[in-house]
């Protein structure tokens, strides 16, 4: 189990602040957010190569914050893969083994199952001037996975790839991790997240927002940047009328599920998801029916986001067939519908 408490580190400019939260073993961990928001920088702690001001880093039981990189027994793979360009492939996996005087025999044994487990035995003798982008990922997972780490950390390692390769490595990583690997992923995809996350952080301007798993914190955000972060577009203040009916931005009233009454100002939200866009009110058991007018139409993954003005700017996620069948098109008046039971309303 990794721990990190309080990690706090000022570098002018940037800093982070008392950064908290554990990793299990065997768990893939992504800490999501945008650039600039101090993911890298967490790593680098975690891996030994800086050193925080405050905190603890802890694996295991052992306090490991003062220990140097190669005493840590945890692997990194960078962004930029920070392959020796002068070594062939074979060395540059080699590389760790030799530093840490591992028979040569053994070193062998060693460069020849992670190449095949990497689907790079064909590359042993390239120089890494002749590799794509996805061979040179694989080549630095390869060479970061000599030395068995307790932990791995991946600095946006899918971020330059096209959307097959993504795919591939996906698989990949997922298969590392389920034979026993602890992870910890650093990006800033939601769709990464999505595929990959057993337990999710999100961090901005050097602070932990919010941390649980991918339905804890993509079905229930803490606020407005953790739900826009996470793929959710309807999200409004509101103020509870009663125990079971909620006004959005002082313009729209809505039913949501029944709350108490404890806190009567906060924010409601709903997925794009649960939207169904139509051209006459359907009489059905959603509750919630405005009219309004489309005023964008954006491709989306697998249909289009649709916009509508009813008084409020309402998402919905639609099929490109269903955006056929209906028509729709900007300016184009339109019902939106949803649940109560799709509302969500958390306090301020």
């Amino acid at each position: 189990m990794l721990e990190l408490k309080n990690i706090s580190i000022d570098l002018g400019e940037f800093s982070l602040r008392n950064i908290s939260f554990t990793v299990d073993e065997g768990q893939y961990f992504v800490l999501l957010g945008r650039s600039g928001a101090g993911k890298s920088i967490l790593l680098e702690i975690i891996a030994g190569l800086i050193k925080p001001d405050g905190g603890k880093v802890i694996l295991n039981g052992k306090d490991i914050t003062a220990e140097p990189m190669q005493k840590r027994n945890v692997g990194i793979v960078f962004q930029d893969y920070a392959i020796f360009p002068h070594l062939s492939v074979r060395e540059n996996i080699c590389y760790p083994l030799k530093a840490n005087k591992t028979p040569k025999n053994e070193r062998g044994r060693i460069v020849r199952e992670l190449s095949e487990r990497m689907g790079i035995s064909g590359l042993l003798d390239r120089m890494p001037g002749s590799l794509s982008g996805g061979e040179l990922q694989r080549v630095a997972l390869a060479r970061t996975l000599t030395l068995k780490p307790k932990v791995l950390l991946l600095d946006e390692p899918l971020s330059s790839l096209d959307s097959g390769l993504r795919y591939k490595m996906r698989n990949m990583l997922r298969n590392l991790n389920g034979e026993g690997l602890t992870m910890i992923h650093v990006t800033h995809d939601y769709d990464t997240t999505v595929a990959l996350a057993q337990k999710v952080a999100i961090i901005n301007k050097g602070k932990i927002l919010q941390t649980g798993t991918l339905k804890d914190v993509f079905h229930n955000p803490g606020s407005r940047f953790v739900a826009n972060l996470t793929g959710i577009h309807n999200f409004y203040r509101a103020r509870l009328k009663a125990h079971n009916k909620a006004m959005l931005e002082e313009k729209l009233e809505i039913t949501v599920l029944p709350v108490g009454e404890e806190e009567n100002k906060g924010f409601v939200f709903f997925r794009s998801d649960d939207v169904v866009v139509s051209l006459e009110k359907i009489e059905s058991s959603m509750t919630n029916s405005v009219r309004g007018v489309i005023t964008g139409m954006v491709p989306a993954v697998n249909g289009m986001e649709v916009i509508v003005d009813a008084g409020i700017r309402i998402s919905a996620h639609i099929t490109n067939e269903s955006t056929e069948k209906l028509g729709l098109a900007e300016g184009k008046r339109v019902w939106v519908s949803f649940k109560a039971v799709a509302v969500r309303f958390i306090g301020r």
